[in-house]
C-alpha cells in the first residue's frame, strides 16, 4: 500500500467510520467469549465440547445467512439491512445475557450469528461504496476492522467476564445499539440496486473455478483458524485476564498483519505465494501449540495471528477480485462456504481434545492448512486472474518518474 493510498484510508467520510465502529463490535463478538468460556461452562454446568457449540450455532447460522443477504439487501438498501442486522446482534446478544441453560445460550447465539450476518456482509459492501481511496484501500480498512474487533472482544470479555459471566454480552449489545444509533444518523439511505440479487446467485457464482478455489481453501484455513480460537481456552488453564490477554497479543498480530502486512507481501510475492506462505507458517505454529508445554502454547498462539491476519486480508481480496461475479454475490457465495469451516472446527476440535488428546486438535488444524495449500496448487491455473490484479496494484503503488 502507497503512502498516498495510506493517506487515503484515514480521510473517510463520517458514515464509514461509523459503519467501521460497527464492525469493531461486530468482530469483538468474535472473541468476546473465549475469555469466558470456562466460566460459562462451570456457570452453566455445561463440558467444554457443550460450550463450543456457541461457536457452532453463530458461524454455521452465519453461513447459511451469508446466502440471503444478497437477496435481502438488493430489495430493501444497504443501510436498511445494516440496521436490521444490528438491531438483530442486540436483541440476540441481550437475550444471551439472560440464559438460564447452555441450551439456550447456544439457540440466542444462532440468533446473533442471523444479525451478524446481515451486518458483515452489508458492512463491508458498503464500505467500499462510500469508502475513498478505492476497493483496495477499503478492504484493508474493513480488515483493520475486522482484527481491532477480534483483538478488542477478548479484553472486553475478560474485564466484564472477571465480574459476571453475562457482562460481556449486555455490553456487546449495549455497544451495537450505540452502532445503530451512530449508522441510523450518519449514514445516507442507500438506493436499492437496479438489479436484484436472486438467492441462487452466490452458489451459482461458486461455479467460476477462481472463486470456488479460495472459497474451499478458506474452509480449511477457518477450519485451523476457529480451533485455536474455540479450544485452546480450555488448555491454558488461566483466569479471564489471562486468556483475554494471551487472545489481546494474538488479535494484536491479526491486526497489524492484515493492515501492514498483507499489502506490503501481495506487492512483493503475489497473493497466491503469500497465501501459500501463511497457511505453511500456520501449520508450523499448530505444530508447534501441540508439541509445546504452557509457556510454548502461549507464545505459537500469539504469533498465529501474523498468519491468520494475513490470509484475513489476502482471502478477502481474492474473493472480491478472482471472478467476474458481482461482489456482494462473490462475497456471500465465498463466505458461505468459508464460515462452515468455523462451524464445523469448534465443536470436532473440542471434542477431539476432551475425549482423545489436546494435542490432537492442533494436529488437525495442521492437517487442514495443508489441504488447504494443496487445494490452491491443484487449482493454481482458476487463480490466473489474480496476478493480473496484483499486477495492477503494483503497477498504481510504483513510485512515478520525474
Amino acid at each position: 500500500m502507497s503512502a498516498q493510498s495510506g493517506g487515503s484510508i484515514l480521510r473517510q467520510p463520517m458514515s464509514v467510520w461509523a459503519t467501521a465502529f460497527a464492525a469493531v463490535v461486530a468482530f469483538m463478538g468474535i472473541g468476546l467469549v473465549d475469555p469466558i468460556l470456562p466460566s460459562i461452562a462451570q456457570g452453566l454446568h455445561a463440558g467444554p465440547s457443550q460450550v463450543s457449540l456457541l461457536f457452532t450455532s453463530y458461524f454455521l447460522v452465519t453461513a447459511v445467512a451469508m446466502l440471503v443477504t444478497g437477496w435481502v439487501s438488493s430489495r430493501i438498501g444497504g443501510k436498511r439491512t445494516l440496521l436490521l442486522g444490528l438491531a438483530l446482534v442486540v436483541v440476540f446478544a441481550a437475550l444471551a445475557g439472560t440464559s438460564g441453560s447452555v441450551g439456550e445460550l447456544i439457540g440466542f447465539r444462532a440468533g446473533w450469528g442471523l444479525g451478524n450476518a446481515l451486518f458483515v456482509a452489508t458492512a463491508l459492501a458498503v464500505i467500499v461504496g462510500a469508502a475513498s481511496g478505492g476497493a483496495e484501500s477499503a478492504i484493508i480498512l474493513y480488515e483493520a476492522a475486522l482484527g481491532l474487533g477480534i483483538s478488542m472482544g477478548p479484553l472486553v470479555g475478560a474485564a466484564l467476564g472477571d465480574w459476571n459471566w453475562r457482562a460481556p454480552f449486555f455490553g456487546t449489545a449495549s455497544l451495537m445499539a450505540v452502532g445503530f444509533v451512530l449508522i441510523a444518523t450518519l449514514l445516507r439511505t442507500t438506493p436499492t440496486p437496479a438489479v436484484k440479487i436472486r438467492l441462487g446467485d452466490p452458489l451459482r457464482a461458486l461455479a467460476h473455478g477462481g472463486l470456488s478455489t479460495t472459497a474451499f481453501t478458506a474452509f480449511f484455513y477457518n477450519f485451523a483458524f476457529f480451533t485455536i480460537l474455540a479450544f485452546t481456552p480450555f488448555i491454558l488453564g488461566m483466569s479471564p485476564y489471562g486468556i483475554g490477554a494471551v487472545f489481546f497479543g494474538w488479535g494484536a498480530c491479526v491486526a497489524l498483519a492484515s493492515v501492514f502486512g498483507a499489502p506490503a507481501l501481495q506487492r512483493r510475492l503475489g497473493s497466491v505465494k503469500v497465501l501459500h506462505l501463511s497457511l505453511g507458517v500456520l501449520a508450523a505454529l499448530q505444530v508447534g501449540i501441540a508439541l509445546s508445554g504452557h509457556a510454548g502454547i502461549v507464545v505459537f498462539v500469539i504469533l498465529s495471528g501474523i498468519p491468520i491476519g494475513l490470509n484475513n486480508t489476502v482471502f478477502t481480496e481474492a474473493a472480491m477480485e478472482v471472478s467476474d461475479a458481482p461482489r456482494p454475490v462473490a462475497s456471500a457465495g465465498y463466505n458461505f462456504v468459508r464460515w462452515m469451516g468455523g462451524a464445523l472446527a469448534p465443536f470436532i476440535a473440542t471434542k477431539l481434545g476432551e475425549d482423545v488428546a489436546p494435542a490432537l486438535p492442533y494436529v488437525l488444524g495442521a492437517l487442514c492448512c495443508l489441504a488447504g495449500m494443496a487445494v490452491l496448487y491443484g487449482r493454481r491455473h482458476h487463480m490466473r486472474s489474480l496476478e493480473r490484479v496484483d499486477a495492477d496494484h503494483a503497477f498504481r503503488d510504483a513510485p512515478v518518474a520525474a
